[in-house]
């Protein structure tokens, strides 16, 4: 189904006319935000105790049915390039030098964050803050647009784009379905050192702030994730600074949606018309694959049609030459049976004949002789 310049011109005047009318509301609308969850979860990563030993990736892999990696998660060569997230990989673990003291080991995921950029970015709602703490993603709504993959500060969000039918965004789920059965997320509970704890993330906060009092010594004073872009559920405490493990400093502490409430607002009609075009595209892109569906299962059932037609008279063919053969045997061997047995008859004929031609001589006979 093309899309003709008149069809694309009379959304635009629908979307534009949509707008107008309710242009206060798509303005006020965006400046409301989203402030968190108060009694929400988080995680702490004390990276001080990390020893890269990567069983939360391999407990992430299981948990969340990812494909099995390359290279095993006992593998720890891996660490000596810097990895990121992937559509496969939903956490990495990654190795920076320290300050003398060995090695820095750094676990990256989603952050989950109280106010999360991905989800004021997507105009479909295809991410949610839950009140567990979770950000989550519905692929049943999501339109393939990546705006959360260049909204994201941290470079989480992934794409796949080896799934031809029905790629997804993919990223770390902090196990939520496990956390709504009362289960730690998968990383948290398998991790030898206690590097990461989960729990409220009040408490969190509390319990990061009395280690870095007893032990200034040993971190640097700063809670990573505590108000980073409006704060975030994945908490960090480090021995080293964190821009010297690859953790960005330049972020502020403002909220994402609040970067972006100025210039939607100024421009409500932009808030009115993508949503029109691309749920319209959207539309016409999901009727074009239910068309495609329906003409390949079409196409499908014609060709078994067929085949079952071709199978039968193939089958018939044999059966009839399998008849053709059977008879002609059987011919065959009542003809060598019946010429058998007048070969037999003459036999026995042409012994009797010679039986009578020969009389058996007398005793009279040799006397006269």
């Amino acid at each position: 189904m093309s899309l003709s310049r008149r069809k694309f011109l009379g959304w635009i005047g629908a979307a534009a006319g949509v707008t107008a009318a309710a242009g206060r509301k798509a303005s006020a609308a965006t400046t409301h935000h989203f402030k968190g969850y108060p009694e929400s979860m988080a995680v702490l990563h004390d990276t001080t105790l990390c020893i890269g030993c990567r069983r939360c990736e391999g407990a992430c892999n299981a948990v969340n049915s990812l494909p099995a990696p390359e290279v095993p998660f006992t593998d720890l060569t891996v660490l000596e390039n810097h990895r990121r997230t992937t559509s496969k990989n939903y956490t990495v673990v990654n190795r920076h030098p320290g300050n003398g003291g060995g090695p820095v080991f750094l676990k990256n995921q989603c952050n989950h964050c109280l106010e999360p950029a991905c989800a004021s970015a997507c105009f479909v709602k295809a991410f949610t803050k839950t009140k567990e703490g979770a950000v989550v993603y519905d692929a049943s709504v999501c339109v393939g647009c990546r705006y959360c993959m260049v909204a994201c500060p941290f470079e989480i969000p992934t794409y796949e784009y080896d799934s031809a039918f029905s790629p997804r965004i993919m990223k770390c789920t902090m196990c939520h379905p496990r956390v709504l059965e009362g289960k730690l997320p998968g990383c948290v509970e398998s991790c030898p050192t206690e590097a990461l704890v989960f729990g409220r993330r009040d408490d969190l906060v509390k319990i990061a702030r009395q280690r870095i009092i007893h032990r200034p010594e040993k971190y640097v004073d700063h809670l990573y994730g505590e108000r980073e872009m409006g704060g975030t559920a994945w908490l960090y405490l480090s021995g080293v600074p964190f821009e010297s493990i690859g953790m960005r400093m330049d972020l502020g502490i403002t909220p994402a949606p609040e970067l972006t409430a100025g210039a939607l607002g100024a421009v409500p009609m932009v808030v009115g018309l993508w949503p029109v075009l691309l749920t319209g595209i959207y539309a016409m892109s999901k009727r074009k694959e239910k068309i495609a569906a329906e003409e390949k299962a079409q196409a499908v059932a014609a060709a078994l049609a067929e085949a079952e037609k071709q199978a039968a008279a193939d089958l018939e063919t044999v059966m009839q030459k399998a008849k053709q053969e059977k008879t002609a045997a059987v011919d065959k061997a009542v003809k060598e049976a019946l010429e058998a047995e007048a070969r037999a008859r003459a036999d026995t004929a042409g012994e009797t004949s010679a039986a009578v031609q020969e009389p058996e001589a007398t005793p009279g006979d040799d006397q006269d002789a």
